[in-house]
């Protein structure tokens, strides 16, 4: 809560029924110092402050359980959206979109390019064909096919024409990884 102590006061009476952790923040280098350590969490306030995670409270009076719902929307918006971009080398993935961003360029990808760029991401050493095919598609160690390959293929070709990037996804002799 920044500058709003009548409010403040309310929500610290019920916090136990929110279940929520809440902070009175009066001056302007505190909130700047609670953000630096706590960048995502919501701040209330009846003032907008841009670049904040912010409920702002300028249409009084408020019913508390209209206050609570807001709160609750607003944490479980922040909690999808932190769940869902994801950074890639340069890149910002953003699932629930199926667009990949570098450079105010945008590129839309398949759920099976998602699934292999998350998987390939999480690995830091290079993951070998027969790997791919079983952890991303499900078939057996011993089935001839060249699904993997091609959607590498696929993948770098779509990076080159949208970004320029040929050195993407990188072979070598242990599989392939994301530089």
């Amino acid at each position: 809560m920044y500058e709003s102590k009548d409010i403040y006061v309310i929500l610290n009476e019920i916090k136990e029924q929110l279940k929520l952790d809440i902070v009175f923040l009066e001056q302007k280098k505190e909130l700047d110092s609670y953000l630096n350590n706590y960048p995502y969490d919501l701040i209330l306030t009846k003032k907008k402050i841009n670049n904040i995670n912010q409920i702002i409270l300028d249409n009084f009076p408020y019913k508390i359980s209209k206050l609570i719902e807001i709160i609750n929307l607003k944490i479980l918006k922040k909690n999808f959206s932190l769940k869902s971009n994801f950074r890639i080398g340069k890149y910002k993935l953003n699932i629930n979109s199926k667009k990949i961003n570098c450079n105010e360029k945008t590129l839309n990808l398949t759920e099976q390019e998602i699934k292999l760029l998350m998987y390939l991401n999480d690995k830091k050493e290079p993951t070998k064909v027969d790997q791919l095919q079983k952890d991303i598609w499900g078939y057996s160690e011993n089935l001839e096919t060249h699904t993997v390959e091609t959607h590498i293929h696929r993948l770098r070709k779509k990076f080159l024409d949208s970004f320029n990037d040929k050195n993407f996804i990188i072979s070598q002799k242990k599989g392939y990884l994301i530089k």
